[in-house]
């Protein structure tokens, strides 16, 4: 069953825009460190999560389909601001200008921690976008909690593995890296729980004024298709 009607998709650009605009700010701010207790975070946890509720409020509402090209959307915007960032590191500086070194610490391109986090986000984003869209066929549009929940705890576990460990694997001790692996990963799936009741009225208002509520029946799950 697809209940649907030809959406005029009034709001989908601009989910979509959002979601790409707080992809690319949290790995802009994601350079600055701040602490918690004795809890420390990069500055992009506190936009980052908000991505995995966007990318719930497209495959639900919208479909896997057409997250699938917001998603490969997010990559390459990621890919071409990390190229941008490092044309303009290496660029010869003014000799007026004495903030090179500034530059470099905050836009400064790591390839390591670059690769990670492209590599992250891809597989991330996907096994969310996945689970959610089976997630809904399975109990046929019922408990949503459940369902954007369930899919964030995969999503993101799958982001927090493989940027940790891709990112600093061999540079910090096994320890630590669980430790603060630990502590990402149930902030972030933390924060998706209390903005719950949030992404409950949002799809529902989208799903009323675009005449849209998508089941992945016979859908192509393949990240690399497009059909």
């Amino acid at each position: 069953m697809v209940i649907e009607t030809e959406p005029h998709m009034k709001y989908f650009s601009i989910i979509s825009t959002l979601f790409v605009a707080m992809l690319m700010i949290s790995n802009t701010v994601s350079s600055k460190l701040f602490s918690l207790g004795p809890f420390i975070f990069a500055g992009g946890i506190i936009v980052f999560p908000i991505t995995y509720i966007f990318g719930d409020i497209l495959t639900e509402v919208y479909g896997y389909r057409r997250s699938r090209k917001i998603i490969w959307t997010g990559f390459f915007a990621l890919l071409f601001m990390s190229l941008i960032y490092l044309i303009v590191g290496i660029l010869p500086s003014a000799p007026s200008w004495n903030n090179q070194q500034a530059y470099m610490n905050i836009l400064g391109i790591v390839p390591r921690i670059t690769i990670a986090s492209l590599i992250a986000y891809w597989a991330g984003e996907f096994s969310n976008s996945y689970a959610l869209a089976k997630l809904k066929i399975l109990t046929k549009g019922k408990y949503l909690w459940m369902r954007t929940i369930g899919s964030t705890i995969l999503g993101e576990g799958v982001d927090t593995i493989l940027f940790v460990l891709i990112a600093f694997y061999g540079v910090f001790p096994g320890l630590m890296l669980i430790i603060a692996g630990l502590s990402g990963y149930v902030f972030k799936v933390l924060y998706e729980i209390i903005a719950t009741p949030i992404t409950y009225k949002v799809v529902k208002f989208l799903k009323k004024a675009e005449g849209c509520d998508h089941f992945d029946y016979g859908t192509n799950f393949n990240p690399l298709s497009f059909k």
